[in-house]
This record gives C-alpha cells, structure tokens and sequence, in this order.
C-alpha cells in the first residue's frame, strides 16, 4: 500500500531554468567556461548529461566541486524560482487522500525550504538533499531506512534520467514527468514505470 510520494525539487515541482542559467553563466564568466542562453534549454534536453558538459566545455569530473557554488549562486535569485503550474494543487490532493510528500532533490534544504515557504507549501513532510548528483539512490535507500519502508510503499516523481536510473538502483517505481529538464529520447532507453505529461496526471497515476 502506498504512504509516501517523493518527489524531485528542479524541473519536476520548481521551474528553476531562468535561475539555473543565471548562476551557471556567473560560474561560466568567472572560470572561462561555455555561457548558455536560456532559448538553448530545450535543444540541451535531448542531451546527456556528459553531451551538456561537452557543450559547455566543461569536465564532468568537477561537477562535485562547484554544485555548492551553483546553489549558492541559485539562492540569490531564488525569488524568481516558478511553481510549475497545477503541481500545488498535486501536493494538497495527495494531502487530503492521506498521503505524506517528501523531496529528494541534489539541490541544498535551504532553497527548498525557501521556496516552499514563499508558496506556502507547508505538506512536504521530509526533505533530503545530497550535493552529489548521482547519488540519489543512496537517499533513497536511506529514506526508506529512517521511515521503516518497503519499497512498494513508496513512489518517486522525477524529471531526469538520473531519477529514473536511482529508483531502478533502490527498487522503487517512479513517475518521470516530461517538463522538466530531460527530453524522452534522453530517458526512453531507461524505461520508466510511468509517464506525466501534466502535472494533474500524476493523481491518475497513484
């Protein structure tokens, strides 16, 4: 029986895209490496995240070393963070059905936490947050852990391949929404559980 829906914080419930290029092209400046124009988001969802390095010219090996910079830099322009449309109404339905929502998400509790005070979104139970972007299925493991969970009890809403390949790592089923940052010729090959093109679908879907 499911309890718990875990959800992805960016590209999944925050549409953080103007944010993220806003940080990352200070980073870019800063350490000579590719700017992004916002406009190019779209073509670089049918990328890899090793294809987006490449463009950026940036070595994925120091992905680690400045994620806390980027959020750091994120949390400076975190007031023009967006809701992605209908996704409150997602987390007050789960609500009121008896559901508790959590957020697993490699950017920092502390933007979270801020965004979801300036929506008043005061439902999500449980928030966990890793600085390592692969790591996700280490969180999750060890969500299910702290909450004495099986892992049919659980569900994860995601919007990249990553999400998809994390969930298949901890056993869980998941959700991959479309509006996010991952394209579906980037995440087809992974096969995930279960498709959203709108945020309403996701209650079809529990």
């Amino acid at each position: 029986m499911l309890k718990y829906v875990i959800f992805d914080f960016d590209g999944t419930i925050a549409d953080s895209r103007v944010v993220f290029v806003s940080a990352w092209n200070e980073i870019a400046e800063k350490y000579h490496f590719k700017k992004m124009k916002l406009a190019e988001l779209e073509n670089m969802k049918k990328l890899t995240i090793r294809e987006r390095c490449k463009m950026l010219d940036f070595p994925m090996y120091k992905i680690p070393i400045f994620i806390p910079q980027l959020y750091k830099l994120y949390r400076q322009s975190i007031n023009d963070l967006l809701l992605y449309d209908g996704m409150k109404d997602v987390l007050n339905e789960l609500n009121k059905k008896g559901y508790k929502t959590a957020i697993i998400s490699s950017n920092s509790e502390e933007n979270i936490k801020l965004f979801l005070r300036r929506n008043s979104i005061e439902n999500v139970t449980d928030i966990l947050c890793s600085s390592h972007i692969f790591g996700k299925d280490k969180l999750l493991s060890k969500f299910l852990k702290q909450k004495q969970l099986d892992t049919t009890e659980v569900i994860y809403v995601g919007d990249e391949q990553r999400d998809i390949i994390a969930c298949k790592k901890a056993g869980i089923k998941i959700i991959w929404v479309t509006w996010g940052y991952d394209s579906i010729e980037v995440v087809q090959s992974e096969e995930p559980d279960y498709k959203a093109s709108l945020p309403g679908e996701i209650m079809q879907l529990i």
